[in-house]
C-alpha cells in the first residue's frame, strides 16, 4: 500500500501558543485548529502548508508521549505522518514486511482521523504515523 500525500510533519513544542505567534507571525501561517486528544495526552494546533499539514503537539501530562519526548530529546520534529487509503490494512502491511508497530490497529486521532505509528526502530529512526478517513 502506497501513501497518497504527507498528511502532516508533527512537531513537540513546549508551549503551544508561543509557537503559534511564531508560525503566524514569523511565517505568516494561520492556525486554523485547536484540539486536545484526551487519551493521547496532548494538544495540538495545525497549519496548513500547501497541501501539507504542520501539527505543534503541547503535552497536558509529563507522563505522556510528548511529554516523555521534550523530557529525553527536547523540543523539535516528532514525527512524519502519510496519508494512507486504510489504515489498517498499510498497519497489516507493514507487519508483514516485518516493521515494530506501535499501534496495531488504529485509533482515533487529531481531526477525527484513524491514526497508527510505526516503531522508529523499524523505520531508520523517524516515528512514522500512518493516517486516514
Amino acid at each position: 500500500m502506497k501513501p497518497t500525500h504527507i498528511e502532516h510533519i508533527g512537531i513537540a513544542v513546549e508551549d503551544l501558543q508561543q509557537a503559534i505567534r511564531y508560525y503566524e507571525d514569523v511565517l505568516g501561517l494561520e492556525c486554523y485548529a485547536i484540539e486536545e486528544v484526551v487519551d493521547q495526552k496532548v494538544k495540538t494546533a495545525f497549519f496548513m502548508v500547501g497541501q501539507t499539514k504542520i501539527e505543534l503537539l503541547e503535552s497536558t501530562d509529563p507522563e505522556g508521549p510528548i511529554g516523555k519526548f521534550i523530557t529525553n530529546r527536547g523540543p523539535g520534529i516528532h514525527h512524519i505522518a502519510f496519508a494512507m487509503p486504510d489504515v489498517g490494512q498499510a498497519l497489516a502491511a507493514a507487519r508483514e514486511k516485518g516493521v515494530r508497530l506501535i499501534d496495531e490497529k488504529p485509533r482515533k486521532g487529531a481531526e477525527g482521523l484513524h491514526i497508527g505509528f510505526l516503531h522508529p526502530k523499524s523505520t531508520f529512526g523517524v516515528l512514522t504515523e500512518f493516517c486516514g478517513e
